[in-house]
């Protein structure tokens, strides 16, 4: 009984001697954590194994050795009952806190020495107490059953002490751990603090650079006003002279209305005149006939063009009556005997537009208008001259500039209403354009009533206005519509001879005449 009693007295003191160094392990790891922000652990030259310390208690014949393990990160310290000089290396925990100061090893190294003191004066009284109780009692105990019992105690006690030095191993491993998370995070927020700093130079750039340019907008916008007021003052001078050029424009409008108006009534003074002219004439020839003797005139006189009057000695241009073909009635034609030295038929005569030319197929045929004025001889009368013989073709043509041009063509010859009255040219020369405007390949006549053009999906004599030779709608159309001065550009359907002034110039006078080729 009393051997129990030792145990349990022996047990309690062994507990109370294990709290006291768990209490003195927790101080210490309290010390690293509020005195240095990283611990780090030392060790050997690479071994695992952990160092032990030895306590031998001698009682009698018998001694008892307690083997101590010695917690991480503490060094023993000297004593007269402790062995082993020999130093093993724990496993190291590696932080990423700031170096530690110089004298925290020194500090940590003094407070377990003191540490160890501690234990080692706890032990002696130990084994002082169980020595006391030895005596009294070890007579009446056998020696194998206080072995044992003290032998079960310490090894309680070992496994206790490994335990709690396990336990702190791991709570150090847990606040390395801690201490590195919480590095990481100061790093962290270090950097941020830097990316803030950075952002915020950024910032105060991107404001100077802001204002630099709404200064800059500010001085923009005010040299915009300044244009824009100085380009109405601009404006308001144009619009004005604009309105002073328009006044202006009508005025001239008005005067060149005025001055085709007085061209008209001069043209219809020039007509009536030609026409007294050609009853003069008549009356003479009447007078002359009336003297001759009656019946046929002689056949010297009988004309068959202008050519023939000419070398008669009629050297006036006006009107006179020739005998073409077998014809025996006379037809009577304006003879210009001027022009590349005189001798022309003249077919054709547009100057005022007091004529219209939009005629049918047997109007064009038949011929039409004052051959004093604007007209059209016929193509029947034609076709007959140029069978008499070898004709050339002369076109005379002005603008209204007053620039005069011509095309004279050396053959001559028209077709019969059975061939459509063909047209048929040879020998281009002239002042009116590098080349012909009229198609010398046999085209055909066309009128608004008798489609003959070379155009297989348009009617040209509907759209260009007129009978004409058009081919496909071609270059040419002097029997056009008349347009006068200031409506006489971009008119496809007017006055045109296209290498002369173009596609869509209408032209202020035509004439068209034929004379023998060998004249």
């Amino acid at each position: 009984m009393q051997g129990v009693n030792l145990s349990w007295w022996f047990l309690v003191l062994l507990l109370l001697w294990t709290f006291a160094v768990v209490a003195d392990s927790a101080s210490v790891t309290s010390s690293e954590r509020g005195g240095v922000g990283r611990s780090q652990r030392r060790g050997g030259g690479g071994g695992a194994e952990k160092k032990k310390r030895y306590h031998r208690i001698q009682h009698g014949q018998c001694s008892y050795t307690f083997i101590l393990p010695e917690l991480d990160g503490c060094q023993a310290a000297g004593s007269t009952e402790q062995y082993g000089s020999a130093r093993s290396r724990t496993s190291v925990v590696q932080r990423d806190s700031p170096t530690m100061d110089g004298d925290w090893p020194t500090q940590k190294l003094q407070h377990l020495e003191n540490t160890m003191e501690n234990n080692t004066q706890w032990l002696q009284k130990l084994e002082s107490f169980v020595q006391k109780t030895l005596r009294r009692d070890v007579a009446n105990i056998p020696s194998h059953v206080v072995h044992n019992q003290t032998a079960a105690m310490l090894e309680i006690g070992t496994n206790l002490l490994t335990h709690t030095a396990e336990q702190t191993r791991k709570l150090n491993v847990v606040e390395a751990k801690v201490l590195n998370h919480t590095s990481r995070i100061e790093i962290q927020l270090l950097e941020n603090s830097l990316s803030t700093n950075k952002l915020e130079k950024e910032l105060l750039l991107q404001t100077s650079e802001i204002g630099r340019l709404r200064d800059k907008n500010s001085r923009l916008e005010n040299k915009v006003q300044k244009l824009e007021s100085q380009q109405r003052g601009e404006l308001e001078d144009m619009r004005q002279e604009k309105n002073r050029l328009q006044s202006v424009v009508r005025t001239q409008m008005s005067a060149i209305e005025s001055l085709e108006r007085q061209l008209r009534v001069a043209s219809s003074n020039n007509t009536a005149l030609q026409r007294q002219q050609a009853l003069l004439m008549e009356s003479v020839h009447t007078l002359i006939n009336m003297v001759s003797a009656t019946g046929s005139p002689p056949r010297s006189q009988m004309w068959r063009d202008c050519a023939d009057v000419y070398k008669a000695g009629h050297s006036v241009s006006g009107l006179y009556h020739i005998y073409i073909g077998n014809r025996t009635e006379p037809l009577q034609v304006y003879c210009d005997m001027e022009t590349d030295g005189g001798g022309w038929t003249v077919f054709q005569r547009r100057f005022n537009g007091s004529v219209d030319f939009q005629r049918s197929w047997s109007e064009y045929r038949m011929g039409f208008g004052d051959v004093l004025g604007e007209h059209w001889l016929g193509n029947e009368a034609l076709h007959h001259l140029t069978s008499q013989g070898q004709y050339s073709l002369r076109v005379e043509l002005r603008d209204w500039e007053g620039n005069s041009a011509h095309s004279q063509y050396d053959r001559f010859t028209l077709g019969s209403e059975r061939q459509q009255y063909r047209l048929y040219l040879r020998g281009y020369s002239g002042t009116a354009g590098r080349q012909s405007s009229l198609a010398s390949h046999g085209t055909r006549f066309s009128t608004r009533d008798q489609d003959n053009d070379n155009c297989d999906h348009c009617k040209c004599a509907l759209m260009l206005t007129g009978g004409w030779w058009f081919d496909a709608c071609g270059f040419s159309n002097l029997n056009g519509i008349y347009y006068a001065i200031g409506h006489n550009i971009r008119k496809l359907n007017g006055i045109k001879w296209h290498h002369f002034r173009g596609p869509s110039y209408s032209l202020h006078s035509t004439a068209m005449m034929a004379r023998p080729y060998d004249f």
